[in-house]
């Protein structure tokens, strides 16, 4: 074996820390998420809350409240880089956003994609297929509202017939009523922003056409349409 080809195991090994460490944060704030909804919440607020705090552990009696302390009990709630921190950073080049997990998605999402064009190419880029496929189970927590957005801030009239793929797909995902209804208000408006720019495209392509230029077939006109009026039933958009 060529010393290019050697296996890199430290590198492996943190990348399977990685991994491993999103794919519990997904299955705790996916387990304190259906707690909540057992617990009938009266706000969306206070739903929000118990999940972005499912990481925390109730004090128990040998813990030592006075005196000083080595490790903080609430790790999430120091600046200080903690074991799992160092564990899960990974260097990176710039490649193909290719999330092989729900889990995996969830991290590269909030971790690498911080810009909205580089999350509505992203959401390009995997289709509305591969995305049912990530979540056939369900959407994680706050993540539907952020797609969403995502694609009505950036979506384009080229775009129209993916976008609506996408939106088919996640509206087949598990549990898409529950995660609908717990979108937040700038996320409902962003819902309604996406569909009015969709009917909108919709519309003037008609007039876009110009002399010698070939038109598209009015059978796929038309089935758009009829895809575009089951989604918005499907996101309560009226």
């Amino acid at each position: 074996m060529e010393k290019n080809d050697a296996i890199n195991f430290k590198t492996l090994e943190k990348e399977l820390q990685a991994a491993l460490a999103a794919d519990e944060k997904y299955k705790r704030e996916n387990a304190a998420k259906l707690r909540a909804v057992e617990q009938r919440v009266p706000s969306y607020e206070e739903f929000r809350g118990i999940v972005l705090a499912s990481h925390l552990k109730p004090l128990e009696q040998k813990d030592k409240v006075r005196g000083k302390r080595t490790v903080p009990w609430n790790c999430h709630s120091t600046r200080e880089r903690t074991f799992q921190d160092v564990a899960t950073e990974i260097p990176q080049e710039k490649s193909s956003f290719q999330p092989a997990t729900s889990a995996e998605f969830y991290r590269d999402w909030r971790r690498h994609l911080r810009s909205g064009p580089e999350r509505y190419q992203a959401l390009l880029q995997l289709g509305g297929a591969e995305l049912g496929h990530l979540f056939r189970m369900d959407v994680g927590f706050g993540l539907l509202g952020e797609l969403l957005v995502a694609l009505a801030e950036h979506v384009k009239p080229s775009d129209r017939t993916a976008v609506l793929g996408i939106l088919h797909r996640l509206a087949n995902t598990g549990r898409f009523p529950l995660n609908l209804s717990l979108l937040s208000p700038a996320e409902r408006e962003g819902c309604q922003r996406l569909f009015e720019k969709l009917q909108a495209m919709g519309t003037a392509r008609p007039m876009q056409g110009g002399l010698g230029m070939e038109e598209e077939p009015a059978a796929g006109l038309q089935g758009e349409e009829e895809l575009l009026r089951e989604l918005l039933g499907l996101y309560g958009v009226h």
